[in-house]
């Protein structure tokens, strides 16, 4: 008895137990940083607001269907998105994002199973219904070191969800075309390339948004080409539409194509234990 409650309460068997909790782990330490060292402090109240809504959302979908309340934490990893990528002037704003990416959840789902992710769609639907909502790059700087930690970090994470081909499909896709077009064909200086991926948001989409592995289509292969077609859509977008926040528009627009290579590249179906 003494030992299994050592093991209950052991930082590093709870981060094994359930690859949400690292996530959640990672994520509130970026809000946290975010709030002391880059100016923050002013949206706590609206953090909060978003929390607290997407958690009662979630409880109030988990009463009517599966009575399973460990799925608060998947609520909790979507409320700590918008809080790290989502604007707004309005609480109700903020209210109505939390709600649509709870609910998408709940509502648009194909074989059982939800094709959006949930922030995602909240940021997305949101700023299309609404002339009050925005995602703000900049809010992170530009530090080299701050996104080397964020990037290690996310790393970390991906091992422990079994979604790094994802991500690396997409980065090795979106970063490879930037590069051809900035560096080799229209002669940008290399630094100028640099710069314009130090982005604490394109790296918070790599590594916590494009790799829900419940999202995501089921097989490796699958999750390659569907990655990298969302890099390519993200790539035209942002050179050909000048949109500064692609890739979550790029996810938003492939995502049902999850559907069809799910048909296509049969394997068995993601699931938090």
């Amino acid at each position: 008895l003494t030992l299994a409650n050592n093991n209950m309460f052991n930082p590093r068997l709870i981060l094994q137990k359930d690859g949400r909790h690292p996530q959640i782990l990672y994520l509130t330490t970026f809000l946290i940083y975010g709030i002391i060292a880059l100016g923050w402090e002013i949206e706590i109240t609206r953090y909060i607001i978003t929390i607290v809504t997407c958690l009662i959302c979630q409880a109030v979908g988990i009463h009517f269907t599966t009575k399973k309340y460990n799925g608060l934490k998947s609520a909790l990893i979507t409320a700590l998105s918008l809080c790290l990528m989502f604007k707004a002037n309005l609480i109700i704003t903020i209210i109505l994002a939390a709600v649509l990416s709870i609910g998408s959840k709940y509502f648009i789902r194909i074989n059982n199973k939800h094709i959006f992710n949930p922030s995602n769609f909240g940021i997305i639907a949101t700023i299309l219904l609404t002339n009050d909502a925005w995602v703000s790059p900049g809010q992170w700087g530009s530090d080299a070191l701050q996104l080397f930690y964020l990037g290690i970090a996310g790393f970390f994470v991906l091992f422990r969800v079994g979604r790094i081909n994802t991500s690396l499909s997409f980065l090795a896709t979106f970063i490879g075309l930037q590069f051809t077009r900035q560096v080799i064909y229209m002669g940008w200086p290399v630094d100028h390339f640099f710069h314009s991926l130090t982005s604490g948001t394109l790296l918070l989409f790599t590594f916590f948004m494009i790799t829900d592995p419940v999202t995501t289509p089921n097989a490796p292969k699958a999750r390659i080409i569907w990655a990298g077609t969302i890099g390519v859509l993200a790539f035209l977008l942002t050179n050909w539409f000048y949109v500064h926040t692609a890739p979550l528009w790029a996810l938003f627009i492939i995502s049902p194509l999850t559907v069809l290579l799910n048909k296509i590249f049969i394997h068995k179906k993601f699931s938090w234990s």
